[in-house]
């Protein structure tokens, strides 16, 4: 049953919402008209929308940001704190009813990027950001399901989680069953459970055995096959999808499935599934959703795109934070994402400290400078780690941040924030960082002249974009192609590029706002190609030509250059994930090149233009 809301502006207090007027808006939403604002209430009224044979109405509400309180004629019904968790609502019977929902911006630290200056006001308006339902059941009937996959010995298992609401005491058999999503291979399991209580709500937990399971892979590495779990009360069900995976990282090494898989990434900012599907155009098999709740149908499309979902509690900035609320809200995005078969790492903390590096150069005493501003940042990792210990279905990273403070993953940004790109192999070296790099890139402008820079720190930047867009996006490849390169020589385990899509005329992503693609987008997606040959140095003087081969076979390569019209070819084998050097150049400012390398029946190429440093 579709709802018609009103909305308006309150003042954040301990009394229900009673706003002079009140003006049509639509939800899910975030209404641009109350943008900055610190609290709004919504309000909506409908006549009771059950039939004889239904005994219950619930209203569900996603993505109430952030603290929300809830009203049914004049009534306080409910609570909430947790906006990547469903509120649902069991209304009172009556024939009318008029609800008011109030949505306040975080009182706490677990605001996410959505309490920083990083998203422009119109995304962080308090609201019902992602649905907004009438439900009715009968009685008794099933309000949840939740699952959540794990492989065994004989195949895979599903632990399934079912809310029952009741009415009456009950004592009663719930059905249980698994069956696969469109052409998948294997058959359904049905399964019977008891369940016997009071009147209210229980919780019954089962587990269904999976026999000859598909499994569920990044889209670099297999198919997403998927299965639909349903619990079944009598006349009322339930159900979830989910897909059959593990994911680990034990030595340095991301697994799924028990195979080890390198990611290469980007961050999303203000994700939409428009950005996945650009992600794994781009070569990406994992996007980072930063410091904040992926939406419900962001993380579907990760599933469906076979995309990694690098998850972040929504907590950023520094400063300390409750250590239990942490804990809490990483308990609870566990289980709320954890049917997600996409779902692979939880961030804890993320940019826990201040920049101390900006504008820094690239000389000796500069980097003696970063040397002592690192010292002196000093962050205590104890809280992040304890929040991280509760984490068991997926790996957690507890901080992500700048070298020099021990991060779980660091971010790196030279050639950018601080130094020359040319500086990398010496953070990395230094700091004992690169293996999980949470984020890197650099900056640039989406128009000469942009009128909303969220995010964008032009004070700290301008000398990197000062020659307009034409230039500043120029600048902006070629840092992330020779970043992205060297970590791929090194053999990173995880890259993650900072980020997809600007949120603003300007910003780190290589695509702008509207999803225009910048240089950057074409550099990113040839050097997150699985296999491919890079330049150990793109800059004049001698350097060598690399295959960087991401893949679990043995493979027979043959790479051929371009150089200035010159060409040259070479065949050799590379191992798994291995990285073989099959020759060298000398280059100068101006050069240009082309490398190639076919691997199986493909052919990928990766282009230069030989410049100075950067």
């Amino acid at each position: 049953m579709s709802l018609e809301w009103r909305g308006a502006a309150v003042a954040p207090d301990d009394e229900m919402p009673t706003p002079e007027t009140w003006d049509p808006v639509s939800v899910p939403g975030r209404p641009t008209a109350f943008a900055g604002a610190d609290a709004v209430a919504y309000e909506t009224t409908f006549s009771d929308p059950r039939n004889e044979d239904e005994a219950h109405a619930v209203l569900v509400l996603r993505g109430t940001y952030a603290q929300t309180r809830v009203w049914c004629n004049d009534e306080q019904v409910a609570t909430h704190d947790a906006y990547f968790t469903p509120l649902r609502v069991r209304l009172p019977d009556a024939e009318e009813y008029r609800v008011v929902v109030e949505c306040r911006v975080p009182e706490d630290r677990f605001g996410g990027l959505h309490a920083t200056e990083a998203l422009p006001d119109e995304r962080c308006v308090p609201g019902i950001w992602w649905g907004a339902r009438l439900e009715t059941y009968p009685d008794p009937y099933v309000s949840a399901v939740r699952a959540r996959p794990r492989l065994t010995d004989e195949g895979a298992a599903v632990d399934v989680t079912a809310d029952v609401v009741a009415n009456e005491a009950i004592d009663d058999r719930i059905t249980f069953s698994i069956r696969p999503q469109g052409n998948v291979r294997g058959g359904g399991m049905m399964d019977r459970s008891r369940v016997a209580t009071g009147s209210g709500h229980t919780t019954v937990q089962h587990t269904i055995d999976v026999r000859d399971p598909s499994l569920w892979w990044p889209h670099d590495r297999g198919d997403q096959p998927r299965y639909v779990v349903r619990a079944k009360l009598d006349d009322a069900a339930n159900e979830i999808t989910t897909g059959l995976r593990t994911v680990s990282y034990d030595d340095e090494e991301l697994r799924v499935n028990g195979e080890r898989v390198p990611a290469r990434g980007v961050t999303l900012l203000d994700p939409t599934p428009e950005d996945v599907a650009r992600a794994a155009d781009a070569n990406a098999n994992l996007v980072r959703v930063r410091a904040q709740a992926t939406p419900p149908a962001v993380a579907e499309a990760c599933d469906e795109h076979g995309l990694l979902l690098w998850q972040d509690l929504p907590l950023t900035g520094p400063g300390g934070f409750d250590v239990d609320r942490g804990k809490s809200l990483a308990r609870e995005l566990e289980r709320e994402y954890g049917h997600h078969p996409s779902l692979t790492a939880l961030g804890v903390h993320d940019d826990p400290v201040s920049p101390y590096a900006d504008g820094l150069g690239s000389g000796f005493l500069d980097r003696l400078r970063f040397r002592f501003r690192a010292w002196r940042a000093d962050y205590d990792a104890g809280p992040a780690d304890t929040v991280a210990d509760v984490v068991d279905a997926v790996p957690a990273f507890p901080v992500i941040g700048p070298p020099g403070i021990d991060p779980d993953a660091v971010t790196l940004y030279p050639g950018w924030q601080y130094g020359t790109v040319s500086d990398l192999s010496w953070l990395c070296d230094h700091y004992g960082v690169g293996d999980v790099v949470g984020g890197f890139g650099a900056g640039s402008l989406g128009t000469d002249d942009p009128a909303d820079e969220t995010g964008f720190d032009r004070a700290t930047h301008d000398a990197r974009v000062d020659g307009g867009v034409t230039d500043s996006q120029t600048y902006q490849a070629r840092v992330v192609q020779t970043v992205t390169e060297h970590l791929r020589r090194q053999a990173s385990e995880v890259a993650i590029l900072d980020s997809l899509r600007d949120v603003g005329d300007a910003g780190m992503g290589v695509l702008e706002e509207d999803g225009t693609a910048k240089p950057a987008y074409a550099v990113l997606t040839d050097g997150y190609e699985p296999t491919q040959v890079v330049l150990s140095d793109p800059t004049p003087g001698e350097s060598d030509v690399v295959v960087c081969h991401d893949r679990p076979d043995t493979a027979t390569v043959t790479v051929e250059w371009d150089h200035n019209g010159e060409r040259e070819q070479e065949e050799h084998t590379v191992g798994p994930f291995g990285r073989v050097t099959v020759g060298s150049l000398t280059l100068a400012a101006g050069d240009e090149l082309t490398l190639a390398v076919a691997v199986g029946d493909g052919v990928v190429t990766n282009e230069y233009e030989i410049c100075g440093s950067i």
